[in-house]
């Protein structure tokens, strides 16, 4: 399997939300598969701490209520915290230093900077506590257990090939195409993940000239979007396009990272009189989906938050009874410090055609798409 690096190239891996255990109980007894780390049960009823970045995107939102609704059910008691968004990486910090103080068994952490959370980490490890990196990995620390998450390497490589799809679809003529490379913030390591993703489809075919991008800018600090915020997109496009795409010249596609960042860069599109580029994204926020329908946004990526929550609330449990822990890749996902254990879940790409299948068991978005038929 393919070892992916840590931050700063491109391919770096990294999507995690860490999970940590806090206070009381020593490490002993059963050894879990491909971690090294042994594993004893604790108390049922136990207070699990669950710290999340902010609530700038669809998921996080649904991704906190999830684990407060699923881990009380599992009968934990829940201690679900935001760091917001105009908070430093501080508050996150605070956040969790106050979870391994009040002796939570596991701490799920979100993070908001995952190279900047070490300290709290082992804080954590050092009271007795697991810790699971949830959606973004947390970086060169030996005290994160588990990372569990959708392989972002391959939501990369599905965004890269629905880009090529597309623009073979539907820019009304033939190759070369003039596209341009947006990433995500700089302080979340999955960003290196997902851009590296694509660039691994991408790039191939910027060399052999059937993909121009004509601002040259395609390395990944030049094409990063701080915060994740649509603002820092809609502004990037609008230079763009006043740069480079003046008068006649025709902007083929974008490649986005995410549904945010999509529809910021399409209403710079549209603002500026420019034909609708094909643009990807991810998250299956509702207006994109609503987008797709109408022909607007080319293609998002379904990762089902209620099955990434589940999993992780099922490896809590595991960690409570004692038992091995299941992980499904223990190659790839090196912090700097270690290969985490990792359990990935599958990414789905979801275009106009294929709606309906992709939302099949997503309710809410299924309802979206059949509006449209």
């Amino acid at each position: 399997m393919k070892r992916i690096a840590l931050a700063g190239t491109a391919l770096v891996a990294a999507t995690a939300l860490a999970l940590t255990g806090c206070a009381g109980a020593e490490r002993g007894g059963g050894t879990d598969e491909g971690s090294g780390e042994e594993t004893t049960g604790f108390e049922a009823g136990s207070t699990i701490g669950v710290a999340l970045p902010d609530k700038t995107s669809e998921n996080w939102v649904l991704a906190g209520q999830l684990f407060t609704d699923g881990l009380e059910e599992a009968g934990f008691e829940a201690d679900v915290q935001y760091a917001p968004a105009s908070n430093t990486v501080a508050e996150q910090q605070n956040q969790i230093q106050a979870m391994v103080t009040g002796g939570a068994k596991v701490i799920i952490i979100g993070a908001k900077d995952g190279k900047q959370l070490a300290t709290q980490v082992q804080a954590a490890k050092d009271a007795g506590a697991y810790v699971i990196a949830y959606d973004r990995l947390i970086e060169n620390t030996e005290a994160v257990d588990y990372y569990v998450a959708f392989d972002n390497f391959k939501v990369g490589q599905l965004q890269g090939n629905a880009l090529l799809e597309g623009l073979e679809a539907n820019a009304g003529h033939e190759a070369p195409y003039n596209i341009e490379l947006f990433s995500g913030s700089p302080d979340d390591a999955n960003s290196a993940v997902f851009f590296g993703g694509a660039m691994d489809v991408l790039q191939p075919k910027i060399d052999d000239g059937t993909l121009v991008v004509k601002s040259g800018q395609t390395d990944l600090g030049q094409t990063a979007t701080e915060g994740w915020l649509a603002e820092n997109a809609q502004n990037r496009m609008d230079t763009l396009i006043t740069s480079t795409y003046g008068g006649d010249t025709m902007l083929d596609g974008v490649l986005s990272p995410n549904d945010t960042l999509a529809r910021a860069i399409l209403t710079s599109v549209q603002q500026a009189g420019k034909d609708i580029p094909v643009v990807t994204g991810q998250d299956s926020e509702v207006e994109s989906v609503k987008s797709i329908m109408e022909g607007v946004q080319y293609s998002t990526i379904n990762k089902d938050t209620a099955l990434l929550v589940e999993q992780t609330i099922k490896m809590v449990g595991q960690l409570q009874k004692g038992e091995e822990v299941e992980v499904n890749d223990t190659e790839q996902y090196d912090n700097g410090a270690k290969v985490v254990p990792s359990y990935l879940l599958e990414p789905i790409i979801v275009t106009k055609d294929n709606a309906a299948e992709a939302y099949a068991n997503v309710p809410s978005l299924l309802e979206i798409v059949e509006s449209y038929n």
